[in-house]
């Protein structure tokens, strides 16, 4: 089927401050052409006279089911605090729990323009499979904890059910996820290094992400985390990081001679009172900076136009000149770099003819008016409600805010009975 959206402001993201009035025809799973308006033959033709066209959002660094945990054991002195209120509950879940949970996240990215989410939980299996209902692309992580005893357990339980569920489905992908070095032994983090050099697939990880965490770092090895990781072998592969909030100018250097990508995740950061990162020092540097969400327990949402605006505001703030991250920068963290670091660069995070039709269209409406700047309407001006449509691999998702492939009544209420029975196990 082919699908011509006609009219539209096209923000494509391929190169700075770049958008034009044109059109879009969406051919099978793919974008067919991308380009000034022209007489173009199609199943469906869409008037998007007065939308915005843009690439959907790439959440780089969640955890999806915790978004059971959401509004749940706010206000705690800081990350530890909190860490030790929720592995608690986290011992008592099941795949069940994380399958309809995984869904209420699926919808809620869906409804935010997000079509794709690298996370890191327990039975992954499950979030896949809510993934694939929603038609997202989904990359999730054979998540790791403690030692190597407990590692190799965890692989030889979850990774066969997790390779079964993807299948030959190349919009997902399990890449090695060791949760932190604070949780994990060096014998942890080499065997997933190990795993993720056999199969090809990348590295996740949580690093530096509080003082305390590199403090505990250097007192106990001598060396920052970067600087540790690297010293146990652990470098050579392609990977990326959550937060990097503490990240050292040395550490930063390294970076540069690394494969690995940082996730900014400001919201996450300022609600835990983590700190707040340099996000123009990286960028000076060429560091890939991308965006997530985090979990919704410490966000409290998957909402990445809000993320895009704490971004750009704590940009701002921490170094006093607003220039210096521009709002192009922060839709690329959100759109072309989230797909950069999670590989998928060549598929997705442009508009492009040949790449796969992942897309929204932004109705600007009273909020966004007058649209001076595009660029800086979509970062300061718009909310969740702008999105109107989305199309992930050519799949409409949803279309005037309605989701087309997930039952959202169903989904809040199937949520709403699960917590209720976590809470009384």
């Amino acid at each position: 089927m082919k699908t011509l959206v006609k009219n539209a402001l096209i923000i494509p993201m391929t190169e700075k401050n770049f958008s034009f009035i044109g059109d879009i025809l969406v051919d099978g799973e793919k974008l067919a052409y991308v380009g000034k308006t022209k007489d173009l033959d199609a199943d469906r033709i869409i008037d998007a006279d007065g939308k915005i066209a843009l690439p959907s959002f790439v959440n780089a660094h969640t955890h999806l089911a915790m978004i059971l945990m959401r509004n749940y054991k706010d206000g705690l002195e800081n990350l530890q605090a909190w860490l030790s209120e929720i592995f608690p509950i986290e011992d008592k879940l099941n795949g069940d729990d994380i399958l309809k949970a995984s869904r209420l996240g699926a919808a809620e990215l869906i409804k935010s323009g997000c079509t794709c989410f690298a996370d890191m939980y327990f039975f992954a299996d499950q979030t896949i499979q809510a993934a694939k209902e929603a038609k997202i692309r989904a990359i999730v992580g054979q998540t790791l904890f403690g030692d190597i005893e407990d590692t190799e357990k965890r692989i030889s339980e979850q990774l066969p059910a997790i390779l079964e569920k993807i299948g030959n489905d190349d919009r997902y992908r399990v890449d090695f996820a060791p949760h932190a070095i604070y949780t994990c032994t060096k014998e942890t983090y080499q065997k997933a290094f190990e795993m993720a050099r056999k199969t090809g697939c990348m590295m996740h990880t949580h690093l530096s992400e509080t003082k305390k965490e590199v403090e505990d770092s250097v007192r106990e090895t001598g060396l920052t985390p970067l600087e540790y990781l690297k010293s146990i072998g652990c470098s050579g592969i392609r990977g990326y990081i959550a937060h990097g909030v503490w990240l050292t100018d040395e550490e930063i250097q390294l970076l540069k001679d690394m494969d690995i990508s940082v996730v900014h995740n400001p919201s996450s950061n300022a609600k835990l009172a983590s700190g707040t990162l340099d996000v123009s020092k990286l960028l000076k540097e060429g560091i890939n900076v991308a965006l997530g969400t985090d979990g919704a327990s410490s966000n409290n949402n998957l909402n990445m136009l809000e993320e895009m605006h704490v971004a750009a505001l704590m940009a701002a703030t921490i170094n006093r000149r607003p220039a210096l991250v521009s709002a192009y920068d922060i839709i690329s963290m959100a759109t072309i770099n989230g797909a950069r670091a999670l590989g998928l660069d060549d598929r997705i995070g442009t508009l492009e003819e040949g790449k796969d039709a992942d897309f929204m269209l932004i109705t600007p409406k009273i909020n966004m008016k007058p649209m001076n700047d595009p660029f800086s309407a979509i970062v300061y001006s718009a909310s969740e409600e702008n999105i109107t449509s989305l199309w992930c691999r050519g799949n409409c998702l949803m279309e005037n805010r309605k989701l087309l492939t997930l039952d959202e009544d169903k989904i809040i209420k199937d949520v709403e009975e699960c917590w209720d029975d976590i809470k009384r196990r």
